[in-house]
């Protein structure tokens, strides 16, 4: 379907040109965690200030790399501000299940969100052709991870 992949590719392009939340945030009392792609070069750094109640109030993410990457951390943290911290580690395995990436197999921290199959991605549905291309698939899924690793930070 030209037109659906078309349009993908725009809103990639659109979130590695004017990529959202980019910066950082003080730490602490952000939480942060870099990210590393030895394969290609990407870097990724995610901020995080997550509140009493366990809801990400902000995100900042900074790095330098491909389209692929730059443009993945950006839809990534437009999806996740404001989510309760449960919400954002099912949206993330979600995520890694569009990129056809297992699961850890920990679904204690998404307890209380009631089916993953249930959160929506967006946005992110727009990299789904990176799975046509497996050498990319680290691209996209660098600032996941590294997002996981400041949730545990």
């Amino acid at each position: 379907m030209p037109g659906l992949e078309d349009l993908y590719r725009e809103i990639i392009l659109d979130h590695y040109r004017s990529p959202r939340n980019r910066g950082e945030l003080p730490v602490p009392p952000a939480r942060h965690a870099e990210g590393h792609n030895p394969l290609c070069g990407d870097e990724i750094t995610v901020f995080l200030d997550v509140d009493d109640a366990d809801v990400v109030t902000d995100v900042r993410v900074s790095g330098q790399g491909c389209s692929i990457s730059q443009s993945s951390a950006s839809m990534m943290s437009a999806a996740i501000k404001g989510k309760p911290v449960p919400e954002v580690r099912a949206l993330v395995r979600k995520f890694k299940g569009l990129m056809s990436i297992e699961s850890d197999g920990d679904d204690a921290d998404v307890a209380d969100v009631a089916d993953v199959a249930d959160v929506s991605l967006g946005d992110l549905e727009a990299l789904q052709g990176v799975v046509k291309f497996p050498v990319r698939i680290k691209c996209a899924t660098l600032a996941w991870n590294t997002l996981t690793e400041a949730l545990d930070a």
